[in-house]
């Protein structure tokens, strides 16, 4: 692993030289909120902020993409794939939170069984830059209960710790060595600086007021499907979407055809459990007639179904749900009070 040092007032420069070689996507500030972009001539990158409006999965799945075309001709109906050149990109400032939901989506998109390569062509030739929490932004941050850490390394290539005057920069993997290069010429890092960072890594740790039983719930939800407890939690839902789509773990989609003329077009949008379309059949039959069904689904989805398959919880505690949620629905709650069934 390489260690270098980054003077403080001089990453945003670094980051927008490397915008000039190749594809970056970044934090940027837009109107009231923070979001990831790419970066485009005249922009900033934020290297201070608290957190982004919007998960950086985009980048790698995004909200809309084409899959393929099709085109009538003489000899009937062609199909064309569409075959995306994905472009050497760095995604930058990504929270701790952020990298490790990429490890998580990593079992959706690039299992042994399913390989999905949009996804995999993007992934490969991007390297992750973290800015690690050194102090966690809210109370409703809960990383530390679902296996995550606010200074994590986990998922990243490379992570950039806010030391006070400069950054330590941790070149974790091959790509994010790569990168080296492209910064400049940056000095070593001493033991000194790996001291200071320890120190606040472990206040960091402390600093995550937020606990939930995350891990403790699935032999509860293994057994009580039909349980009258599922009957408590949606009432003031609206069915929004608005968690699904900001939750850095969240990955269903739908995939539709569109016409017009004499070609069309195969899509793949993003899509939530929280709306009632997304279990309508053809015959007009909806396995999930109300709110509790959809709600029940994305709880067990998240702390039974994908530990059935992968091991480990499907979220990351970023809390970005709690914060969004119109009718303050809070997961957090809804954990804590199965865990006292």
């Amino acid at each position: 692993m390489e260690k270098r040092v980054i003077k403080k007032d001089a990453l945003a420069g670094i980051i927008k030289n490397i915008s000039n070689d190749m594809l970056v996507y970044a934090p940027v500030q837009d109107e009231d909120n923070v979001l990831f972009k790419v970066l485009e001539p005249g922009m900033e990158p934020l290297v201070e902020y608290a957190n982004t409006k919007n998960a950086p999965k985009n980048f790698f799945f995004p909200q809309t993409e084409t899959m393929m075309k099709y085109f009538r001709t003489e000899r009937g109906r062609e199909l064309a794939e569409v075959v995306e050149d994905a472009a050497d990109a760095v995604l930058f400032g990504v929270r701790p939170c952020y990298a490790r939901s990429f490890v998580l989506l990593d079992n959706i998109f690039d299992d042994p069984k399913y390989k999905d390569s949009y996804y995999i062509a993007r992934r490969e030739k991007t390297v992750i830059v973290s800015l690690a929490c050194v102090h966690p932004p809210y109370t409703t941050c809960f990383c530390t209960s679902v296996g995550g850490h606010p200074m994590s390394l986990e998922g990243s290539d490379v992570v950039l710790t806010d030391l006070g005057d400069v950054y330590l920069a941790e070149f974790l993997t091959p790509k994010g060595e790569k990168l080296i290069e492209k910064m400049g010429n940056l000095e070593a890092a001493d033991e000194a600086l790996d001291a200071k960072k320890q120190e606040l890594s472990d206040t960091a740790e402390k600093e995550i007021k937020s606990h939930i039983p995350a891990n403790d719930i699935k032999p509860w939800l293994d057994e009580n499907f039909e349980n009258p407890f599922w009957d408590t939690i949606h009432r003031s839902c609206l069915a929004c979407g608005t968690c699904t789509y900001l939750c850095p773990t969240c990955h269903c989609f739908d995939i539709t055809d569109e016409v017009k003329g004499e070609e069309g077009r195969r899509i793949r949008t993003w899509d939530s459990c929280m709306s009632w379309l997304f279990t309508m059949e053809t015959s007009g039959h909806n396995p999930r007639t109300s709110q509790k069904e959809r709600w029940r689904q994305r709880l067990m989805h998240k702390f039974k179904y994908f530990v059935d398959n992968f091991g480990a919880v499907a979220c990351v505690g970023c809390g970005r749900c709690v914060i969004n949620c119109p009718v303050n629905i809070d997961i957090r709650k809804i954990v804590t009070d199965i865990s006292k069934l």
